[in-house]
């Protein structure tokens, strides 16, 4: 049984009508130069809101969150309880030794004093259990919903986005900071209110109990909360630094594993491996200065603690002397302290947490809520192919990174169903980015295109993707089958409309002669097939869509020859009933084009069929001569 599709990509669905083809990339220009770099500028106000709108996220969860809150509530009170019952039992076996009997009152007071501190130590612990399992809970359904809307994001966004970003950027963000974010609900916001319960109420007991011993006790928490301040401020702007240096790390190793031929072939290890040294040693340097800032910070936070401590068992003894107060009172004090001291340690963390979360969260929300360039009107129709008629009206564009310097001015043509046209020029003439604005990977910034008389910019953008299909240069595999791969727009398509694209395509006897056939799992990117058979696999993946615009983006340049010529041929049948754009360098590509349009420096400067552009004797009569008849250029100099 033939392996089934997992899923319909929306934007390459079938439709019938033309088909154009084109062959040389944009010099795409950069959306966002420095997309996350306005954090580093962001003040308490920022950092409050990112962490306000993590806080919403959490609780859109309300039953996992309360009942991690409502057990960290609890816990703390058993805590607190703790202290009360072993000073109890410290004065009842005080009174027992004082008075030399071992009566059955006492032993029966001691023994259930004995009996609540193991039920509160008990319940303590699973209170705290409770909430360590259900604030996890929360962290993880933050983080699912993240990760999918940051995927979701990342699909939506355009063209001139991806442009600009690296992938290794992406990837930092999507993995690290979404894990600070994730992490913040358990490790930073359910430990403050846990600490803020344990310190607040053992405050207010201590300070009834005796006023100068509970100021003694708590004396630490000013200089604690200082420390925490200042130590916020440093690990936020380190954090934010450490993280560029972890993106570039990811950004090296992305791209040594992406072009490892290419290391290879060159042995270029060496190079490679001290480059990655390098990255390494920047991410490690910060990382060991922000671990000496924590741990600074949290030994200052401890020697304040034992300070106090001393200081509470020094005067407490003096009182205890005058016999103002028993020694359970005191050991009482001393044990609050102690259970004190590990959510002191802990402080540090807690303190990190929220400066992770905050500068996390604004790069994360910061890709987020990106504006998209290439958008849908909600209420915009879904385009309607009837004659299958494209026409370009005064089209001009630049790249949003450099809207002073148009790529594109004043280009103006019409494709008819049935006819084929041919775009050629010299690199940079913007060949390519004409085949782009079709289905809006791209705007225009002048003029309109138009298909049937509709606005592309006013129709679905989905609609408009499964009317327009474009083969690029670069072509792009997925890790799975051949068959997958081919039927990519179409993943329901029967096989005999399989071979029939990879027929025309010239690549069906190559695949037949495989193991496995069309079950041949390709290596990643394509990389276990040449280039020639990458790029008929996907001209085959296009031809299964029957699209009403069919554009070829130079998409023949690694196939030889021969090949192309029967893959022209297969597809005559293809062009009757769709629009066929071609762009190539190479003019045998495009030489049996009904038109061909000559670009350079943006505009069209010649247009014709082949034979009228070669009586006319200009641009494109020098190409083909320069490609063409090398040799008899060659004796004419």
């Amino acid at each position: 049984m033939r392996y089934k599709r997992a899923s319909r990509p929306s934007a390459c669905a079938p439709h019938t009508g033309m088909t154009i083809v084109t062959a040389s990339s944009p010099s795409g220009a950069a959306q966002l130069s420095a997309s996350l770099a306005h954090v580093k500028a962001a003040g308490w106000g920022k950092g409050l809101s990112i962490l306000t709108r993590i806080t919403v996220m959490a609780f859109r969860h309300p039953w996992q969150s309360g009942a991690a809150i409502g057990a960290t509530f609890i816990a703390s009170a058993f805590q607190l309880m703790i202290p009360e019952l072993l000073g109890r039992a410290v004065d009842q076996a005080q009174g027992i030794m004082a008075s030399g009997s071992l009566g059955v009152e006492a032993q029966d007071a001691l023994l259930w004093t004995a009996l609540l501190l193991l039920g509160a130590s008990v319940l303590r612990g699973l209170f705290t259990m409770v909430q360590n399992y259900y604030s996890e809970a929360v962290g993880h359904h933050i983080g699912y919903e993240l990760r999918l809307a940051c995927y979701e994001k990342i699909q939506r966004l355009s063209f001139s986005f991806h442009d600009s970003m690296h992938s290794g950027d992406l990837i930092t963000v999507g993995l690290l900071d979404l894990e600070g974010v994730r992490m913040y609900f358990s490790t930073a916001l359910v430990r403050m209110i846990f600490l803020s319960v344990l310190i607040g109420i053992g405050a207010y007991l201590l300070l009834s109990t005796d006023v100068v011993l509970g100021l003694l006790a708590l004396s630490f928490v000013p200089f604690v909360g200082w420390r925490s301040s200042v130590t916020q401020l440093r690990l936020r702007a380190t954090w934010l630094d450490l993280q560029e240096r972890l993106a570039v790390l990811t950004r090296v190793m992305e791209e040594n594993l992406g072009g490892i031929r290419v290391v290879r072939a060159f042995s270029a290890q060496k190079h490679e491996l001290e480059k990655f040294d390098q990255a390494s040693r920047n991410a490690l340097s910060l990382a060991h200065q922000r671990v000496g800032i924590r741990v600074a910070n949290t030994s200052a936070m401890t020697l304040s603690f034992f300070a106090a401590m001393g200081l509470v068992l020094w005067v407490g003894g003096a009182k205890v002397t005058a016999g103002e107060i028993t020694v359970g009172t005191l050991a009482s004090f001393l044990t609050f302290m102690t259970i004190l001291q590990m959510p002191v340690r802990q402080l540090g963390l807690m303190v990190n947490a929220f400066a992770r979360a905050s500068t996390c969260g604004a790069r994360l929300f910061g890709l987020l809520d990106m504006e998209i360039a290439v958008k849908d009107d909600p209420k915009a129709p879904a385009l309607t192919v009837t004659e299958g008629t494209l026409r370009f009206e005064n089209v001009g564009f630049a790249y949003p990174a450099a809207p002073d310097n148009p790529v594109l001015q004043d280009i103006c043509f019409e494709a008819r169903r049935g006819e084929t046209i041919g775009i050629v020029g010299p690199p940079g003439s913007g060949k390519s980015t004409i085949a782009h604005l079709i289905p809006r990977f791209y705007d225009t910034t002048e003029g309109r295109i138009t298909i049937d008389g509709q606005d592309i910019r006013d129709v679905r953008l989905q609609s408009l993707r499964r009317a327009v299909v474009v083969v690029q240069q670069d072509s792009f595999l997925f890790t799975t089958t051949i068959e997958n791969n081919i039927a990519y727009g179409d993943p329901w398509a029967r096989e005999n409309q399989i071979a029939r694209a990879s027929e025309s395509a010239q690549l069906h006897n190559y695949v037949l002669g495989l193991p496995s056939s069309y079950g041949t799992v390709v290596g990643e990117r394509g990389v276990s097939l040449s280039g020639g058979q990458r790029q008929r696999l996907s001209i085959a993946r296009a031809l299964m869509l029957k699209p009403a615009v069919m554009i070829f983006d130079d998409s023949t340049a690694a196939i030889d020859a021969a090949t192309e010529q029967r893959i022209r041929s297969a597809m005559r049948r293809y062009a009757s009933d769709r629009v066929t754009l071609i762009v190539a360098h190479r003019l045998s590509s495009l030489m049996h084009a009904d038109r061909i349009l000559f670009v350079e420096d943006g505009r069209i400067v010649e247009h014709g069929s082949h034979q009228e552009l070669l009586a006319l004797g200009g641009r494109y009569r020098a190409l083909y001569d320069l490609q063409i008849r090398p040799d008899d250029e060659t004796l004419a100099g």
